[in-house]
């Protein structure tokens, strides 16, 4: 037994004649074999974690943007208490490590501890519950304000179980990782014969590798690359309601140089759907052109520069440049065009109308928007500059309309074409772009420079002159002046959290949050920092589980976005509403069965 006890703890001496006369629990223990002797063994709380743990959960259950269910906002409150319960463990172990032994505060009798302890419990559960029938109202005002169905505070309780359980299985892991360490420690003792008292400096250097890893990129960069590994199989199924166009105008088509199996699933699904000619003509009642949808995927071509060179050769070949307008769309992530948004376009034009677009990533928008968002900007500017080339080498008077499109991570692509605001009124007849990531570098210039006394929901910019914003069809005819072309608007919700979503959020208040709300934005939500940080994070995976008009989802709005843009002559409101009944109907049946 001693020569066992020896090597578990190392070569101080001492140790191991204190060891060698203590009784087998402790020896055990001593050798890490954990040994439960008491029932606050089994429990094994650190109370002052515990503390912080609840503060932790009771913030991350105020309002946020969207509106949560009880399961989201339980997986995201346990994971918010596991961090507030290892911030306390780390504080009371500095305090019984340099504040107690400095100061000889004497620690509180069996009684008193074992009272202070069964209050924290009891103050915490309490604490924990009420803030749950708190936040169920809560969750109930930010649906109503979207116009949704609210939860019940019964069923909303379920959030704390299993935040418990998200808690606890954190714990667990966290504990598991410093067992490996600990472990490992004990190794280097017996075989290296470190004293002791350098173990936790060994950990500590783990710790920093393990930092300095992360930060160089080495295991981001390996595990965005098993993702989009992972991501590419998706991108070679189809949906089985996407089936290969035979019309000529579509890539994808037996006349196509972009070949269908190379399209990638949200290709496929582009380039198979959309209004035709025969639908366009019913629905306005004049005749009408077959809409040209030029699309490439990856797998399409080798680089990103034979991408661009294949998607002009498919405007081309479609007679592209022919048309009445010509839309540059910068894709999301995966490769998705909003269906409702090219819809629109080719309804107002009666089908005389070219889109082109093409993939730069397997990955979906959030990931791509963590792994790089240099390709999407790169993609961007590419694809609009080759394209450029060849419609600014055509007459004057035979040119399509040029128009650009990005949603999302796509208005962040396709922004990056222009060296600002000069540079795009110059290239372009106008530019829509919907749900702006807060990254957003010409979005950002025109926000910050925005008229006094204007919030940043709503934002003017310029008095309106040529960059507008708005959240609904009528905050695109104010303020009552001037709108010049080429016009820019930006579609942008008070509750989307990918517009709203910033570092800045850590340490500083947004004009957001400080101004007069947005109409469908919790008069209840405050900023703390790195709370708020937190939960608009939490929000961007959920920005589109919401109404269409709120959060992420921006529906027929975009069809006002091209009518101010570029509407066609005889444009009229009852025209408008015909085409926005056709866009909805088609983003229902995508919605079902793609």
């Amino acid at each position: 037994m001693a020569r066992a006890t020896r090597t578990a703890v190392g070569a101080d001496s001492h140790t191991v004649r204190v060891l060698e006369k203590a009784d087998p629990l402790t020896k055990l223990r001593a050798r890490g074999i954990v040994v439960v002797r008491r029932a606050e063994d089994i429990i094994d709380l650190n109370y002052v974690g515990l503390i912080l743990a609840t503060i932790f959960f009771a913030l991350s259950v105020t309002p946020s943007l969207v509106p949560r269910d009880w399961l989201f906002q339980g997986l995201i409150s346990g994971v918010n208490a596991a961090i507030g319960y290892g911030l306390g463990c780390m504080l009371e172990w500095l305090f019984r490590l340099w504040v107690r032994p400095r100061l000889k505060i004497p620690g509180p009798p069996t009684r008193v501890r074992y009272a202070l302890k069964s209050a924290v419990l009891i103050s915490s559960a309490v604490a924990a519950g009420l803030m749950l029938v708190q936040s169920a109202r809560w969750q109930r005002e930010i649906t109503a304000l979207m116009g949704m169905e609210g939860t019940t505070t019964p069923a909303y309780l379920r959030t704390g179980l299993l935040s418990v359980a998200v808690g606890v299985a954190v714990v667990a892991v966290y504990r598991t990782v410093r067992e490996i360490i600990l472990f490992l420690a004990r190794q280097l003792n017996r075989w290296v014969r470190v004293p002791r008292e350098l173990a936790p400096a060994a950990g500590a250097l783990v710790l920093v590798v393990l930092v300095v890893t992360l930060f160089n990129g080495v295991a981001t960069q390996a595990f965005f690359a098993a993702a989009n590994s992972a991501f590419s199989v998706r991108n070679d199924h189809t949906s089985a309601n996407a089936v290969q166009p035979q019309q000529p105008e579509r890539s994808g088509s037996p006349a196509s140089l972009a070949k269908w199996e190379t399209l990638g699933f949200e290709g496929r699904w582009f380039v198979s759907h959309g209004p035709a000619a025969s639908r366009i003509a019913a629905v306005t009642g004049q005749p009408a052109r077959e809409p040209i949808r030029v699309y490439v995927g990856l797998e399409s071509t080798d680089g990103e520069a034979n991408q661009n060179a294949l998607a002009v050769q498919e405007l081309e070949r479609t007679g592209a440049f022919d048309r009445k307008a010509l839309v540059v769309v910068t894709t999301t992530g995966t490769g998705w065009v909003n269906s409702m948004a090219a819809g629109a376009l080719e309804y107002m034009y009666g089908g005389d109308t070219a889109i082109v677009a093409t993939q730069y990533s397997y990955l979906p928008s959030v990931l791509s928007f963590l792994a790089d968002r240099g390709k999407a900007a790169t993609a961007g500017k590419e694809l609009f500059d080759a394209v450029y080339e060849h419609w600014s080498a055509r007459p004057a008077q035979s040119r399509p309309k040029l128009l650009v499109y990005g949603e999302s991570l796509g208005s962040q692509g396709s922004e990056a074409a222009f060296d600002g605001l000069a540079d795009l009124r110059a290239k372009v007849d106008g530019a829509l772009w919907v749900g702006p990531p807060n990254s957003n570098r010409l979005w950002q210039q025109f926000v910050e420079r925005r008229d006094p006394g204007s919030r940043e929901v709503e934002p003017v910019y310029a008095d309106g002159l040529v960059v507008r914003f708005a959240d609904d069809a009528g905050d695109l005819a104010r303020p009552d002046t001037e709108w010049r072309a080429p016009r820019i608007a930006y579609l942008m919700h008070p509750s989307d959290p990918i517009v709203w979503w910033s570092p800045d959020l850590i340490f500083s208040q947004p004009d957001w949050l400080s101004e007069p709300r947005g109409a469908d934005v919790s008069s209840q939500m405050r900023w703390a920092p790195f709370v708020t940080f937190w939960q608009v994070a939490a929000d961007l995976t959920n920005a589109q589980g919401v109404s269409d008009g709120h959060g992420h989802r921006y529906g027929s709005l975009v069809l006002d976005g091209w009518a101010v843009i570029a509407a066609p002559p005889g444009w009229n409101d009852q025209l408008a509403e015909r085409i926005r009944f056709q866009l909805e109907a088609a983003e229902e049946f995508e919605r079902e069965t793609k």
